[in-house]
C-alpha cells in the first residue's frame, strides 16, 4: 500500500507558524497525508520555544526537527529531553540533550525519523553524518516500515553524497537549512526519494525570511543587527513523498507549496 509523507522546510517566522495553524490540516486532508515532518528551528529567528513547538504539533506536525539553531533558545534544552517527537541532529557531539532519531508507531505502519547535520561549511564539530547514519540504522532492532532522514546541511555535494550512500537503505532523504527550494526531486536508483532542499515556511517577500532591507544593509557592510522577520503573506514549501509499504521505498516525489 502507498502512503503520502509530507516534509516542510524551515519555519522562519511566527507568521509562518500562523500559516500552518490555518492551512496545514486542510492540506493534509486534501492530499491524504499520513505523516508530517516540519523543521521548526527558525520560528524565533534562531531557535524555538516550547510553546512554539507545541503550536507546531497542534497545527498538524507529527515530528518537529531542528538543526544548527537547535539551542538558539537555551531554555528548550529540558523540553528536548522530555518530548520524544522533537528531534535535534543525531550527530551532535558531547552530551547534548534531546533525541536524534525516533521510531513512531502510526498504526498501519511504523516510521523511523533520523536527523543529521552536515559538517561541510556548517558544523565541523559534529560527528560524521555518514558513519552516524550507519550506526543508527544498524542499531534498529525492529525494522520500521519507512525510514526518513532529514539532512540539515549547507553543501549540496554533501547532501547528494549522503543520499547516494544511503540509497535503498532509507525511504526518503531531504535537505534543509538553505531556505531555498531546489528542483531536483527524484527517486534514486535503489528506491530512495530525494530533494536537496525543501525550502522554507515564511514570508514570501524576504531574503530567507529576513526583511530585505536588513539583508541588503548587511551585504553593504552595515551592522547586521537583531534578526527581523519580513512582513506580508507567507508560504510553506516542501515535498510529498509517496512510499510503498511493501518495499519501504519511494515511488514518487512531488514539490508542494501552501499559500
Amino acid at each position: 500500500m502507498e502512503y503520502n509523507i509530507l516534509a516542510l522546510g524551515d519555519v522562519a517566522s511566527e507568521t509562518g507558524l500562523q500559516l500552518l495553524e490555518k492551512k496545514l490540516r486542510s492540506f493534509k486532508k486534501e492530499h491524504n497525508v499520513r505523516f508530517t515532518v516540519v523543521n521548526g528551528e527558525n520560528i524565533s529567528g534562531s531557535g524555538l520555544t516550547r510553546q512554539q513547538a507545541e503550536s507546531l504539533f497542534a497545527a498538524g506536525a507529527d515530528v518537529v526537527t531542528l538543526g544548527n539553531h537547535t539551542f538558539g533558545k537555551p531554555q528548550i534544552a529540558t523540553y528536548l529531553d522530555e518530548e520524544r517527537y522533537i528531534l535535534r541532529p543525531a550527530n551532535f557531539t558531547g552530551r547534548a540533550p534531546g533525541h536524534g532519531w525516533q521510531l513512531i508507531d502510526c498504526g498501519a505502519f511504523t516510521v523511523a525519523v533520523l536527523v543529521l547535520i552536515g559538517r561541510c561549511d556548517l558544523d565541523f564539530n559534529a560527528e560524521n553524518p555518514f558513519t552516524t547514519a550507519d550506526k543508527l540504522l544498524r542499531a534498529q532492532t525492529d525494522k520500521p516500515t519507512f525510514t526518513l532522514v532529514e539532512f540539515h546541511a549547507g553543501a549540496t555535494s554533501e547532501k547528494l553524497a549522503l543520499a547516494y550512500y544511503l540509497d535503498g537503505r532509507v525511504s526518503a532523504l531531504w535537505g534543509t537549512h538553505t531556505h531555498v527550494p531546489t528542483a531536483d526531486m527524484q527517486v534514486f536508483p535503489k528506491g530512495t526519494g530525494y530533494v536537496t532542499d525543501l525550502g522554507m515556511t515564511g514570508p514570501i517577500r524576504s531574503v530567507l525570511g529576513i526583511r530585505p532591507e536588513q539583508s541588503v544593509e548587511f551585504f553593504l557592510g552595515g551592522l547586521p543587527g537583531r534578526y527581523q522577520a519580513a512582513e506580508g503573506p507567507c508560504s510553506a514549501q516542501g515535498c510529498l513523498f509517496t512510499l510503498d509499504s511493501a518495499t519501504g521505498l519511494c515511488t514518487a516525489v512531488e514539490r508542494i507549496e501552501i499559500r
